[in-house]
């Protein structure tokens, strides 16, 4: 049985909720490792996305003021890295699913 060489799988998305959503539907009905995703900004800055969304619109503990102010200074980049070839598919339809786009494969 010969093994296929891996691959890393690159998307981008406009929140951190999309972001969130890829990597839970890969981790729990892909089976990917957790320590095999990569989360980090496109840009310099620390970055929650590029669009508000969700808990990004208010943050603290109920009873606290929401700070509402959350850190958008572009999109995300999720990264998988996969020891072999056999999961691209699955993993860039889950990716684009949830709203990753400039999918890539490498």
């Amino acid at each position: 049985m010969t093994t296929s060489a891996g691959a890393t799988i690159t998307a981008t998305f406009s929140t951190r909720r999309q972001a969130d959503l890829a990597i839970e539907q890969l981790v729990q009905e892909h089976g990917i490792d957790r320590s095999a995703i990569f989360v980090t900004p496109v840009g310099d800055d620390n970055s929650a996305g590029s669009e508000e969304d969700c808990a990004d619109a208010e943050s603290g503990p109920p009873g606290v003021d929401p700070a509402g102010d959350p850190a958008l200074a572009g999109g995300l980049d999720v990264s998988v890295d996969l020891a072999d070839e056999g999961n691209v598919a699955a993993v860039r339809a889950a990716l684009q699913e949830h709203g990753g786009e400039d999918i890539a494969t490498e």
